[in-house]
C-alpha cells in the first residue's frame, strides 16, 4: 500500500532534508492514537489462540465459542452505519474516546465472564467500541500529524500491520497464563491510551456538516458497489471460517496457535503493502482480485482435503494471509471507484454488507465442524468460489475504472480507512 502513496512534493531542497525526520518527529497526540490503533487492531486475532481453552474450561461447543466472532462482526457491521453520524455530530475526539471507553469496559467484562454467553455478549459491545474508534482514528492522525497526509497514512497503515500480526502472538502468550488474560490486557492497554488521548489530543473544531444514516443504503443502488459488496460477503464466509474455526481442528496449544496466526498476519500485512500494488500495475485490478480469491478458494479446499493433517492446515492458514492481503487492498480500490458517492459513504455501505452478511460464518462453521471436521472448509471454499463467479459475471459494472493496467491511485484518507475495515 505504501508504495502507491504519492507524497506531496516540494521542490525546495530543504523539504527533502526535512522529510525523513517528519516520519519520526510527530506530535505526542499522533503517537498516542497510533498506539491505541495497534491495540485495537490486535483485537482482530487476539482471541484465536484462546478459543479452544475457552470451550474446554467453560464447557462450550465449537459453534458456541465461535459466536465470539459472530457477535463482534455483526455489531461492527451495523455500527459502521452510525459512526459517520456520530463523529459528524460530536467531533473526532469525543467519538474516539467513546470508542476507547467502550472497549475498556467490555474487554474487562469479557475477561470476568463465567459463561460463553456472557463473553459473546460483551464481545458485541467491544465491536461497537472498535467501530467508533477505527472509523475516527485515521482522520485524527491525519489532522494531527506533520509531513502531509501521505505520511500520516503510512504511519496508520504501519499500526494496522503491527496490530494484525501481533494480535495472535500476544493472545497466545497471555492465553498461556489464562484465557482471561488477553481480555484484561486489552482493557488495561486501552485505558492507558484513553488517558493519553485525554491529555495529549487537543479538541478539534465542532463539525459543521452532518452525515445521513441512510446514505450508505442509497449508495447500494449503484450496481458496481453492490457487486463488490456481495463478492466480499461471499469470500468473507471463507475468511471467517478460516479465522474462527481453524484452531479447533488444529487442536494445539495457545502458543502454537498464536505463532501460526502471527505468520498469517505478517503475510497479510506484507501482501497488502508491497505485493498488491505491484501485481495491480502488471495485471490490473479486476483480474488480480479474481485470481487472489480463486487461490483462496483453492487454499480452503486443500484445507478440507487435509483437515486431519496439521502440517497442511498450518501451511494453508499462513498462505491464506498472502491471498487475503492482495485481495483486501485491491477490492478496496474497486469500492472507491464503484459508485459516484463520497468515498466514506461507499466504504460504510461495503462494510455493512460484508460484515453483517459474513457474521454468520463463524457460528455456522463451528456447527458444521461438530458433524464433520472438513465440512466448514468445503463450504467456505464453495462460497468463495461463488464470489469469484459473481464478481467476474458483473465485472462490466466496474469497467473501465478498475480493469486496466495503471499505477495505483494515490491513497486518500477514505481509502486507507476502507482498507482498515477490509482487514478488520
Amino acid at each position: 500500500m505504501t508504495s502507491s502513496v504519492r507524497h506531496p512534493g516540494h521542490a525546495a531542497p530543504a523539504a527533502k532534508h526535512a522529510a525523513p525526520s517528519s516520519k519520526i518527529s510527530q506530535p505526542k497526540a499522533v503517537w498516542a492514537v497510533a498506539f491505541a490503533s495497534v491495540i485495537a487492531f490486535m483485537g482482530i486475532g487476539l482471541v484465536d489462540p484462546i478459543l479452544k481453552p475457552i470451550g474446554e474450561q467453560l464447557d462450550a461447543s465449537p459453534s458456541q465459542v465461535t459466536l465470539l466472532f459472530t457477535s463482534y462482526m455483526l455489531v461492527t457491521g451495523v455500527a459502521m452505519l452510525i459512526t459517520g453520524v456520530v463523529s459528524s455530530r460530536f467531533g473526532a475526539k469525543r467519538t474516539l474516546l467513546s470508542g476507547l471507553a467502550i472497549i475498556v469496559v467490555f474487554a474487562a467484562l469479557a475477561g470476568s465472564s463465567h459463561s460463553v454467553g456472557q463473553i459473546v455478549g460483551f464481545r458485541a459491545g467491544w465491536g461497537l467500541g472498535n467501530a467508533l474508534f477505527i472509523a475516527t482514528a485515521l482522520a485524527t492522525i491525519v489532522g494531527s500529524a506533520t509531513g502531509g497526509v501521505a505520511r500520516a497514512i503510512i504511519l496508520y497503515e504501519a499500526a494496522l500491520g503491527i496490530g494484525i500480526a501481533a494480535g495472535p502472538l500476544v493472545g497466545g502468550f497471555l492465553g498461556g497464563i489464562t484465557w482471561r488474560a488477553p481480555f484484561f490486557g486489552v482493557s488495561v492497554l486501552m485505558a492507558v491510551a484513553f488517558i493519553a488521548l485525554i491529555v495529549l489530543l487537543p479538541d478539534g473544531p465542532r463539525p459543521t456538516q452532518h452525515t445521513s444514516i441512510i446514505a450508505p443504503f442509497k449508495a447500494l443502488r449503484f450496481r458496481g458497489l453492490l457487486l463488490v459488496s456481495i463478492t466480499a460477503l461471499l469470500y468473507n464466509y471463507g475468511f471467517f471460517t478460516l479465522l474462527a474455526y481453524t484452531p479447533f481442528p488444529l487442536n494445539m496449544g495457545t502458543y502454537a496457535i498464536g505463532f501460526i496466526f502471527f505468520g498469517w498476519g505478517v503475510l497479510l500485512a506484507v501482501a497488502s503493502v508491497w505485493f498488491a500494488p505491484r501485481l495491480q500495475r502488471r495485471f490490473g485490478t479486476v483480474p488480480m482480485i479474481a485470481t487472489a480469491l480463486a487461490l483462496f478458494a483453492i487454499d480452503l479446499a486443500v484445507m478440507a482435503v487435509g483437515a486431519h493433517h496439521k502440517p497442511v492446515l498450518i501451511v494453508c492458514t499462513v498462505l491464506a494471509g498472502l491471498f487475503l492481503g492482495i485481495n483486501n487492498t485491491l477490492i478496496t480500490e474497486a469500492v472507491m471507484t464503484s459508485a459516484p458517492v463520497e468515498r466514506s459513504t461507499a466504504s460504510a455501505a461495503y462494510s455493512f454488507v460484508r460484515f453483517v452478511g459474513g457474521a454468520a460464518a463463524p457460528y455456522l462453521a463451528g456447527k458444521l465442524g461438530e458433524h464433520a471436521t472438513a465440512l466448514p472448509f468445503w463450504v467456505g471454499a464453495a462460497c468463495t468460489a461463488v464470489g469469484v463467479l459473481v464478481f467476474l459475471g458483473g465485472r462490466s459494472a466496474l469497467q473501465p475504472a478498475t480493469d486496466h493496467h495503471h499505477d495505483p491511485a494515490p491513497h486518500s484518507v477514505e481509502e486507507a480507512q476502507a482498507i482498515t475495515l477490509a482487514d478488520d
